[in-house]
């Protein structure tokens, strides 16, 4: 069902500024699909403060199409990231990507942690997540922690318009016992990263989130919930 939106939480042109994409917490924003992914962080800070968690970010990744330009954005807010404690810790392969958001889930089990928990995001293109089966296997079957989770973002290049082969990474993550799931827009990235977050967290699973190039190339404007 379409959602209902207040009229005068919607921006005008003289009011709408770019950092709006993440900050702005009702109305509407203009998106990227690179932009939505990033968001999905900001977003899940945002949910746990309001519902009293002390929890912070980690997202790592190796970048490639269509995911090339993720790092890259996260790059130029990485500020914004540390304001609300969200490590980007870029890494030299998807292994060791996915080694590292494995750690983050452990941060629980520490006494002398200063969080309730450490969200997770990995991404990679499909050919990333083909050579890094076995960490991301490991980690899935490791868990996630309850006040933490894990995103596991594929980028899949279906039509095979910037890769050796096409990709279909879901196939990979059912081989893992890994949930999948697959947005089909923009506005879907955000519903979708915060039901992957809270399942992760609920079932103790790392969760797949396939990006194809026509969605995380693409842009909308996207109605926010408040």
């Amino acid at each position: 069902m379409p959602r209902e939106v207040r009229m005068d939480a919607i921006p005008s042109l003289d009011t709408y500024e770019l950092s709006d994409r993440y900050d702005r917490e009702e109305g509407r924003v203009f998106l990227t699909g690179t932009q939505a992914i990033v968001r999905i962080a900001l977003d899940q800070i945002r949910r746990d403060r309001t519902n009293g968690l002390n929890t912070a970010g980690f997202i790592s990744g190796y970048r490639g199409s269509p995911l090339g330009g993720i790092d890259l954005e996260l790059w130029r807010i990485q500020e914004r990231l540390k304001q609300d404690r969200i490590e980007f810790l870029p890494a030299v392969n998807e292994d060791l990507a996915a080694t590292a958001v494995l750690g983050s889930q452990q941060v629980e089990t520490q006494g002398d942690r200063e969080v309730d928990g450490v969200f997770g995001l990995w991404y990679g293109k499909g050919p990333g997540v083909d050579r890094s089966g076995d960490a991301l296997k490991h980690g899935n079957a490791y868990g996630s922690s309850p006040h933490g989770g894990v995103l596991v973002v594929a980028g899949d290049d279906h039509g095979c318009v910037s890769s050796s082969m096409p990709h279909q990474s879901d196939v990979a993550f059912m081989s893992w016992f890994m949930p999948t799931l697959h947005p089909a827009s923009v506005g879907e990235y955000l519903e979708f990263g915060e039901y992957s977050y809270a399942l992760s967290r609920f079932s103790g699973m790392w969760v797949g989130f396939k990006a194809i190039s026509e969605i995380v190339e693409s842009g909308a404007s996207v109605a926010l919930r408040p």
